[in-house]
């Protein structure tokens, strides 16, 4: 007890001396100081209240209000921000007034000025506002490949004013959330292969069809990605040289392009072995003389 009450005066003493003036208010030292503490100490609450997000969405997976991990994940990210512009906008009143700045009278011109740009402002509450909905209606998440307007990609942000998508090209698009009027989610259970295969008509379009079952057969067996099919729709288009058999299959989500590549392939193969003719330009010249 004697020992906690000699270290407690030694801080007193020397919170006297060197960060107090001698009218008992601090120092530029002191300042400093406090908001050096002030900044751990919101760094320190930031690092606790993320830890608890998370554990608290890990809790939360698998009930209904997260139909994904992808949302729960989106949903978290959103809450760290909110907390992290919170908590500084805290610290920041609160070194303010330290100097003897009125926060009050700040507040009260915020809101007046708040007021009187929110007319300029209302694309931005717009985007919020949308922002809050596509979050909380599941509309995407992060991780999925979305359509936005003419814009394709995957979701690499969603935030309360933007959403960021990047496409197989690599260009990274920000789109403001409140220009997102109609969404295509292609990430969102079974999507389709549709694969297109085209013959002469000079082939026999029952032995082409039994060899496109085979090759539909193969790939199933052999690719988890499929759900269902592959399968045979049959002819879909008479065109001026050419016969169209159109195959379709189920799978799973972004991976319907690489069943229709595999699809392909696989029919290119045998219809290479089986000496069948896929049609291509053809000249043909009538007239001339023979040498």
């Amino acid at each position: 007890m004697e020992k906690i009450r000699h270290i407690t005066n030694t801080i007193r003493y020397f919170t006297d001396d060197y960060l107090k003036t001698s009218n008992g208010q601090l120092n530029i030292l002191g300042k400093l100081l406090k908001i050096l503490i002030i900044i751990i100490a919101i760094k320190i609450v930031i690092s606790l209240t993320n830890k608890l997000i998370d554990k608290a969405l890990r809790n939360k997976k698998g009930n209904n209000i997260f139909i994904s991990n992808r949302r729960a994940n989106t949903i978290g990210e959103v809450l760290k921000k909110i907390v992290k512009y919170v908590l500084y906008f805290i610290g920041i009143m609160m070194i303010l007034e330290m100097f003897n700045v009125n926060t009050t009278s700040i507040l009260a011109t915020a809101g007046i000025g708040g007021l009187a740009i929110g007319f300029g402002a209302q694309s931005l509450v717009k985007d919020i506002i949308t922002g809050f909905f596509i979050l909380f209606e599941d509309q995407y998440a992060v991780g999925d490949y979305v359509k936005i307007e003419s814009l394709e990609g995957t979701v690499e942000e969603l935030g309360l004013r933007v959403t960021k998508l990047r496409d197989f090209s690599g260009d990274l698009h920000i789109i403001p959330n409140g220009r997102v009027q109609v969404v295509t989610n292609k990430t969102r259970g079974a999507m389709r292969a549709l694969v297109d295969i085209s013959v002469t008509y000079e082939e026999n379009i029952d032995r082409v069809v039994k060899i496109l079952e085979k090759v539909c057969a193969d790939i199933k067996s052999s690719n988890d990605a499929i759900l269902d099919g592959p399968t045979i729709l049959g002819i879909t288009d008479l065109g001026e040289s050419s016969v169209s058999i159109t195959i379709i299959a189920k799978t799973k989500p972004m991976e319907q392009w690489a069943v229709e590549r595999e699809i392909r392939k696989k029919v290119k193969e045998i219809f290479h072995r089986e000496n069948i003719d896929i049609p291509y330009p053809r000249r043909v010249i009538f007239g001339g003389k023979e040498e």
